[in-house]
């Protein structure tokens, strides 16, 4: 009984406790539903707020502490679509102010091509190249403004980077000059920030406004910007297209860059804004073998063609960098490294575009070289190509530089590139929706980086002659060339005694004895260990032979199919698997 006693007496209690608990909470419930509906008015004037503000400027409200805001409207439709843009800035009144940028629209009759032509005078035999007039604002007018606000027209008939639409340039020009213009320099070379956005449904051109920038993307709606001032000032110095070569120094930044590559160790130590540069020589190889002894005569090349300035100059190191696929096997890596390469392995990538089996086929590979960001800049080679002088002073240019090819665009054979990863991102993305006009790398990163500059021919001068101009049937080639870029059959890949182009008539076109002469000068000079990664094997042999008893039975006139071939490597077969 006394235990049956305790257990009732212990259920009241805990009945009790309950009660009073459950008494409490519906006079708390009580109190809370009392006092809500005078919560709910402040909260809808809250939100009623908000809506009156543009949507990016809660992204940099925060960066000015309450300080008056100049905003500079770029490209805004007063009347239209962007009235209402105006009704929010004037809410924000008196701490936001705002002015519409004034500038005459490009002359709607000036195609692309205007202003990236195929040939222009670089030797300026007729004078120096000039480009058409993109008309620009009066600077002077408009150095207050802490926030650029454009609309970038999307360009005639689709909405991605790649369209080549002159006012959409022009547009995108106008606003990071603003942007140049209007960032005050604090101490050094450190700026005060100029934030940038852009409304609409169509962004900026990834070639002038760095992935890396951005702070914040809504789709469809806006992108707001934080631009590195430094590096946009140096593209704004930039010529607005290909129609003149980019400045020989680059002109941004020339107090530091000039430094880094021209100036004395004296005037060195007294700079004391620069930093330390991570530079590289990249190149990649995929697939087959077929071009390891090229890219150990490139590396050799470039070795050779040093010069004094690295000795003494520690603001500025650079390093020879190969990126390789599982197909170049531990001999070859073996040679890579002999010859000055650091190797660093990839996943290839496929070209979604290219036939099975075919040359462009995992070409896309090359895009890995914009995951490389332990370096600043990268200056790319395919591993065909041949320096001749020393070329470390091209690092100054900005990204993407180049060499000039066909149409309106670049070769991809050499380029100024900087590393990011969202760049990569964004080219990788683009693989799949963009159809390159020739089926391969140079295709795509050309739709990528419609707005590059130009590095003159000779740094990167492609080993072919039109057929039917000029009466050099020799095929020479100018005397003051940077680099050789070695089209059509490759110099390992023919006897020393000739360029085996000329096997083939249709290949007459990247003939020359001359460059087939320099690169195997550079291949005399590299070490014997070397040279036998660039032998002959007997597959190779035979395929050469059999061209030239082609040559002989169709007679044809250039006679190369008489020469008696003394090339020591007959002689003796590589085994390179």
């Amino acid at each position: 009984m006394a235990s049956k006693s305790f257990s009732l007496s212990h259920l009241c209690s805990k009945q009790t406790t309950f009660l009073i608990f459950l008494l409490v909470s519906i006079t708390l419930a009580l109190f809370v539903l009392s006092v809500k509906p005078k919560r709910v008015p402040n909260i809808t004037i809250t939100l009623q707020v908000d809506k009156r503000k543009p949507a990016w400027f809660d992204v940099i409200e925060k960066n000015f502490d309450n300080r008056r805001i100049m905003v500079g409207l770029v490209n805004i439709d007063t009347t239209r679509m962007d009235a209402n843009l105006y009704e929010q800035l004037d809410e924000l009144h008196p701490q936001v102010e705002s002015l519409s940028i004034d500038f005459d629209h490009v002359d709607e009759n000036l195609k692309w091509k205007d202003f990236f032509p195929v040939w222009i005078d670089e030797d300026e035999k007729w004078g120096k190249p000039k480009c058409k007039d993109l008309p620009m604002p009066t600077w002077e007018d408009y150095r207050d403004v802490n926030v650029v606000v454009a609309r970038v027209p999307c360009g005639k008939g689709s909405g991605m980077e790649g369209v080549r639409d002159v006012f959409r340039l022009q547009v995108n020009l106008v606003v990071a000059n603003l942007a140049v213009e209007s960032g005050r320099v604090m101490k050094l070379d450190a700026y005060e920030p100029v934030y940038v956005v852009f409304i609409g449904s169509c962004g900026p051109m990834v070639d002038i406004f760095k992935c890396d920038d951005l702070l914040f993307h809504q789709l469809g709606e806006y992108w707001v910007y934080k631009p590195d001032l430094r590096s946009l000032r140096q593209k704004m110095l930039m010529p607005v297209g290909s129609c003149q070569i980019a400045p020989g120094y680059a002109e941004t930044g020339k107090e530091v860059w000039r430094a880094y590559i021209s100036q004395s160790p004296a005037t060195l130590k007294y700079n004391y804004t620069m930093r330390v540069l991570r530079l590289a020589y990249v190149t990649v190889l995929h697939s087959s073998e077929a071009y390891v002894c090229g890219a150990i005569t490139l590396a050799q090349s470039i070795l050779q063609t040093e010069k004094s300035i690295l000795q003494y100059n520690n603001n500025y190191t650079r390093d020879l960098l190969l990126l390789a696929d599982e197909s170049i096997g531990p001999k070859s890596i073996r040679g890579l490294k002999a010859s000055g390469w650091k190797i660093k392995r990839i996943q290839r990538i496929l070209n979604p575009f290219a036939k099975k089996g075919s040359y462009n086929e995992w070409n896309y590979s090359k895009l890995r070289i914009w995951q490389l960001t332990m370096y600043d800049k990268i200056i790319f080679l395919d591993s065909d190509l041949l320096v001749l002088k020393n070329i470390d002073a091209f690092f100054a240019y900005p990204q993407l530089s180049a060499s000039p090819n066909d149409f309106t665009l670049f070769n991809s054979g050499l380029m100024v590139i900087e590393p990011s990863l969202c760049m990569f991102e964004n080219s990788m993305q683009k693989t799949l929706k963009v159809k390159p006009y020739n089926g391969g790398d140079q295709g795509l990163v050309n739709e990528i980086f419609t707005w590059w500059h130009r590095l003159p021919r000779k740094l990167n001068y492609l080993k072919s002659f039109q057929q039917g101009k000029g009466n050099d049937e020799k095929h020479e080639i100018p005397e003051d060339l940077y680099v050789i870029h070695y089209l059509g059959l490759k110099p390992w890949m023919c006897y020393r005694d000739y360029d085996c182009n000329w096997d083939m008539k249709e290949l007459h076109v990247f003939a020359s004895d001359l460059a087939h002469k320099m690169w195997w000068k550079v291949y005399h000079n590299m070490p014997k260990e070397l040279q036998s990664y660039c032998g002959l094997i007997k597959k190779m042999d035979e395929r050469i032979k059999q061209r030239r008893r082609r040559a002989r039975n169709a007679s044809l006139c250039d006679g190369h199919w008489k020469i008696v071939v003394k090339d020591p490597r007959r002689k003796h077969y590589e085994d390179l698997d």
